[in-house]
């Protein structure tokens, strides 16, 4: 017994060289025979463009004139901080007015679908879709022309906002949207702030807008926007001054964008909420010129985040204790049967984060590791002797293959610990090592900060940090 301890503790050390985690290369090209449950791989398609991408999600607004379209838009942005939002507003899209039309401006109807260049329109945001810049045209509604020398330059965002009175007119253009919102105003508010904005925003004169108004803007509304209102998702009454419909539709908004496509596939999948502060330190950490030292101090916040989020998911009991004032606080009690178990070497860097957040909390060690060149692992533990009665925090800062991780979580279900009493903590995590563990045990639980694009031709995360263990240990030297 003290012999097979003696190798074990061996095993250990001998870890600290470079170690990638997931599946090694040379174990997966030296045995291409190998069953699926042994090279779970081999299950997963090769190719990348078949996986789920990112896409911004599109919002359309729309409305009569001057009905709030903006008010509401700037509230829904002001709302979305913590994500990259970005407006284009169906103005910009004019057509440029000939020189004949120019004559006769008074006559020309700026509400009727013909005014705007929709080919252009549906161009930019497909592009943005896309994940790709445009250059927004600007338009001189003093001139009437767009400025030939100038543009908005716009850029992938997590949330496209598209506003005017007909972006739901071309079904085109409603097809790439996500949500549809119709901002519903009484006409005379309309009329009133039309009157408004364009004395003093566009310097007409108030006959001249009155005019107008009665000969094309109530007719258009009448023929061509009130008649796209069937098309909305949601309609808001008021506008700017109906906060509650507002607070719900950014709520949606809110789920929809905190929702991978891997989140719909496995329930069991969780991605902690994205904030500039957590895509941040992501940039820093995925940044090959960055210091050991801050590499270090950056990784350990990431890793805290995702353990306390991933202690969101034990089980609870509830609690009363009494306050320093006498009262009574229903609260809840931590799961006391807990340990964590780290997947030597990178996992071991995850351990701190456990420690602070758990107090006296016991961790075991797995150790994954190659025996010469007949593609075979070998598995060494060292884990606590009542791991069948805990709950398991298994560590690993970035999920690849799932080749190892499958291997790690095989070994604690053999040990007697229940598959849905294992949470899987992750900083990154691959497409591929998602699909391969959640499909092997559905009722473990993933619990990553971000899940990458996917695995290039050697199996490396993408675009990934490089091999986490040697940069957070100092030894990629």
């Amino acid at each position: 017994m003290r012999e097979e301890t003696k190798s074990i503790d061996y095993a250990m050390e001998a870890a600290s060289g470079p170690h990638f985690s997931g599946l090694r290369l040379d174990v997966l090209r030296s045995s291409p025979s190998s069953s699926p449950r042994s090279n779970p791989i081999q299950a997963i398609s090769s190719s990348t463009t078949s996986l789920p991408t990112s896409q911004p999600f599109i919002i359309g607004v729309s409305g009569g004139t001057a009905s709030g379209k903006t008010t509401v838009c700037d509230m829904i942005i002001q709302q979305l901080h913590d994500h990259r939002v970005v407006l284009v507003n169906q103005d910009s899209f004019y057509r440029g007015l000939t020189p004949e039309e120019s004559k006769r401006v008074h006559e020309y109807n700026f509400d009727h679908p013909d005014a705007f260049d929709t080919e252009q329109l549906l161009e930019c945001v497909e592009k943005l879709k896309l994940g790709q810049s445009v250059h927004v045209p600007i338009y001189d509604f003093k001139i009437h022309r767009k400025s030939e020398d100038s543009f908005r330059q716009v850029n992938v965002s997590d949330v496209i906002i598209l506003e005017g009175i007909l972006v739901f007119h071309d079904q085109r253009v409603r097809n790439l949207m996500n949500m549809k919102i119709f901002v519903d105003t009484d006409a005379d508010v309309r009329l009133a702030r039309r009157i408004r904005r364009d004395t003093v925003e566009r310097g007409r004169d108030v006959n001249s807008v009155l005019e107008q108004y009665a000969k094309f803007v109530k007719p258009a509304f009448d023929d061509f926007i009130l008649p796209s209102k069937k098309y909305a998702d949601v309609i808001i009454p008021r506008g700017g001054d109906n906060h509650v419909a507002i607070d719900l539709i950014v709520q949606h908004i809110h789920t929809k964008l905190g929702q991978h496509e891997l989140c719909k596939i496995y329930p069991n999948v969780y991605v902690i909420q994205s904030t500039f502060q957590i895509r941040g330190m992501h940039t820093l950490i995925r940044d090959q010129e960055i210091s050991t030292t801050d590499f270090v101090f950056y990784s350990d916040r990431l890793i805290r985040l995702v353990v306390e989020h991933g202690l969101g998911h034990l089980p609870f009991t509830e609690k009363q204790v009494v306050t320093p004032t006498g009262s009574v606080y229903t609260g809840v009690d931590f799961c006391k049967k807990l340990c964590g178990v780290s997947i030597v070497r990178s996992g071991e860097s995850m351990e701190n984060a456990v420690r602070a957040c758990c107090k006296g909390i016991k961790i075991g060690k797995i150790l994954i590791h190659r025996d010469g060149d007949n593609g075979k692992q070998l598995i060494y533990e060292k884990l606590p002797k009542d791991i069948s009665e805990r709950h398991v925090l298994l560590l690993d800062p970035v999920l690849a293959t799932g080749n190892s991780a499958n291997q790690a979580i095989e070994l604690l279900i053999q040990k007697g610990v229940p598959e849905s009493h294992i949470i899987f903590l992750n900083l990154i995590s691959a497409p591929e090592g998602i699909h391969c563990v959640s499909k092997r045990f559905p009722a473990l639980k993933i619990v990553t900060s971000e899940i990458d694009v996917a695995l290039n031709e050697e199996f490396r995360v993408i675009p990934g940090m490089g091999e986490f263990g040697d940069r957070y240990f100092g030894t990629d030297d």
